[in-house]
């Protein structure tokens, strides 16, 4: 029988992951093949080109647009402050004098005595490519990047919101069906990721953002709060951008679910541990996962085991159904039924046997169950 690939989330406490990092503009690298580099330290680095200014000195001098360059006080590819004078008249009258201000501090990258304006670039600005993740450079990319390989434990969530940032991983509750309340948040948890359990509430986001804790990792959350917390309905493109004040991971789903007992124990036990986390999702073609990314402390890359990739659904499988009514259960397969089944919608398709912690069984479309990943 041929195998049904299901993608699935994965949580294990032993793998190794490679990251490629590409800058979105050729630059400079500054690793090499081979270099053990950390989460916070630039593997490459670009100059953004600063922001282009047009000023008119034909109109403001009122003179034609052929005279400019002998009005002018700096020439074309010189350095010039803000407010330091571009260009000025020479009258009989002193109080006749116009002089023309630099309104940004740059240079002088072109003028046209054609229209008789002078464009004016701002300084660049470095933009740093991070390595993400302690690691080794396993490869380089002239003038993009680098990729980064490490050992680690490794927490897929289903859904984040955020960037990438790193910090020391904080247990704040004490079971995986616990809420992340705030008073769960203390003082000492700025910069931390910090872990809760079922539920996060909109009060507990509004103090992570006044504590400055760098992410939260939690089950669910409602949606009405994340569209609070945002401002407006996310839509179906990657998520990763949003300046929330944190990163946030959801492990299970929306609404009040407990994280899974798996994640949840593996996610304590690495409490005090440094690690890497990225909110970034995509669920449509070229799928992205956010992750918790903790990188082993004994052992190299090398000494990690690579896992696998699957091959399809078996019997014990744990498994996530991720469309409603049963939207967030947790179970194990305990059939896959080698027929295709008719379901409400008249369409026939794969299904298979969930068996829940509760021992009720569900008869489920395999597209509807994402497998729980581990080692």
């Amino acid at each position: 029988m041929a195998h049904s690939y299901t993608p699935g989330l994965t949580v294990t406490e032993r793998t190794i992951v490679r990251r490629r990092r590409v800058l979105p503009l050729p630059g400079k690298l500054l690793v090499a093949q081979g270099d053990r580099v950390r989460s916070d330290q630039a593997v490459a680095r670009a100059e953004l080109p600063g922001k282009v200014y047009p000023v008119n000195l034909a109109n403001q001098l009122s003179i034609a647009p052929d005279e400019i360059k002998d009005y002018l006080v700096k020439k074309e590819g010189d350095l010039v402050q803000k407010d330091e004078i571009l260009a000025e008249n020479k009258p009989l009258i002193k109080w006749f004098k116009t002089e023309i201000r630099s309104p940004v501090t740059g240079t002088i990258e072109s003028l046209s005595t054609v229209t008789g304006q002078v464009l004016l670039r701002e300084p660049p600005r470095i933009l740093d490519l991070l390595a993400y993740v302690d690691g080794t450079v396993v490869e380089t990319i002239p003038q993009q990047g680098a990729v980064v390989e490490t050992g680690c434990s490794l927490v897929q969530g289903i859904f984040g919101i955020g960037g990438e940032t790193r910090g020391e991983i904080a247990a704040a509750v004490q079971s995986p069906d616990e809420p992340l309340t705030a008073a769960h948040l203390k003082p000492d948890m700025k910069g931390k990721i910090v872990v809760g359990g079922s539920f996060l509430p909109a009060e507990t986001m509004t103090r992570a953002k006044e504590l400055g804790v760098a992410g939260l990792v939690v089950g669910g959350i409602h949606d009405k709060d994340l569209r609070a917390l945002l401002g407006y309905d996310l839509g179906v493109a990657i998520t990763g951008t949003e300046q929330v004040g944190f990163t946030l991971i959801l492990t299970e789903g929306f609404g009040t679910i407990p994280m899974a007992a798996k994640t949840f124990k593996l996610l304590s036990a690495h409490a005090g541990r440094k690690a890497s986390i990225s909110g970034a999702t995509q669920i449509r073609a070229g799928v992205i996962r956010p992750e918790i990314i903790i990188p082993q402390a004994t052992s190299s890359a090398n000494s990690a085991v690579m896992q696998s990739q699957r091959e399809g659904i078996r019997l014990g499988d744990p498994v996530r159904i991720i469309r409603d009514p049963l939207f967030g259960r947790i179970g194990e397969v305990s059939a896959l039924p080698p027929d295709l089944q008719k379901i409400p919608t008249e369409s026939e398709v794969r299904v298979l046997e969930v068996t829940f912690a509760d021992g009720s069984r569900a008869v489920i479309p395999r597209t509807n169950i994402e497998v729980i990943e581990g080692a």
